[in-house]
């Protein structure tokens, strides 16, 4: 039976097999799922296709958000860097507009993929797409590494929690930021030891962060963090490929994570009663 319940075991899978993340994860679907690896990997392919369509249309098309808090952000993005001026670079520079993007769709009621959730629904695919438009990448590769992001978010469902509400911002952004770093090693060319060192670099820089909504609404300050979380996944994988090691290994992370998003006060746990939300400004949003 292919199924780990941890880390640890995914890599031994993976070392036992002599093969990668993505195609540890396809078998676990297939088995525990009983399903063909053709359907499998259709579904997947169908995610693709609906991130991709997040994260272009609004480029084109923007749209203001049901709270009215955010919208335009990808296009502005777009035509900062048509005149020159892009400063972070291809990859990063499409990337936080990508992921911008899927949020604004997102908080005008479109169709997304929660990846983990939909307040941190634009970091997966931002990081994924604008590697796959750099480097010239085939769909093909691209969904294999969706199912090396998915093995990730499993262990942190798993293990921990995805939840604002339960664990702050950084079991929302934290965790999609890690699946995306982890992800992105993997489709670079990273071995899994690499990718799970990435995501566990992601969870110590993501440490205690806070989710504060502004009025309520998941719109601000989430598309801004999506962008950041881009960022923060690619440092991350960009340090596992050069050969940096993290000491404390992804599952210890992941629990770290978890103890420390109990212990975040109620009030920065998605109930707009503090942080950004409780700031003059941001009280002038809440209702």
């Amino acid at each position: 039976m292919t199924d780990f319940k941890s880390a640890q075991e995914l890599l031994t899978l993976c070392e036992q097999r002599q093969t990668k993340i993505s195609e540890v994860m396809k078998l676990r679907e297939c088995e525990l799922g009983e399903i063909p690896m053709e359907q499998v990997i259709f579904r997947m392919q169908q995610a693709l296709e609906i991130m991709r369509k997040s994260a272009i249309t609004p480029a084109k098309m923007p749209t203001r958000s049901m709270g009215g808090l955010i919208g335009g952000e990808a296009k502005r993005l777009s035509v900062h860097r048509n005149k020159g001026k892009n400063i972070c670079g291809e990859v990063l520079g499409w990337g936080i507009t990508y992921a911008m993007a899927v949020l604004e769709v997102s908080a005008s009621m479109g169709v997304i993929v929660a990846a983990p959730t939909a307040g941190s629904a634009g970091i997966v695919p931002g990081l994924l797409l604008a590697l796959q438009k750099e480097y010239h990448i085939c769909d093909e590769r691209v969904v294999n590494a969706l199912f090396h992001a998915g093995a990730i978010g499993y262990l942190a469902m798993r293990n921990a929690t995805v939840a604002g509400a339960v664990g702050g911002c950084q079991a929302e952004v934290g965790v999609a930021s890690a699946m995306a770093a982890a992800a992105a090693v993997e489709l670079m060319g990273g071995e899994p030891a690499q990718s799970l060192d990435a995501a566990s670099t992601v969870l110590m820089n993501m440490l205690g962060l806070v989710c504060d909504p502004v009025g309520g609404l998941v719109e601000y300050p989430c598309q801004n963090r999506n962008a950041a979380g881009v960022a923060v996944a690619l440092v991350a994988a960009e340090l596992a490929l050069s050969g940096i090691r993290q000491l404390i290994p992804f599952d210890e992370m992941l629990d770290t994570m978890y103890q420390v998003g109990k212990r975040i006060p109620y009030e920065l746990r998605e109930t707009a009663l503090g942080g950004c939300a409780a700031s003059p400004s941001g009280c002038r949003f809440c209702h």
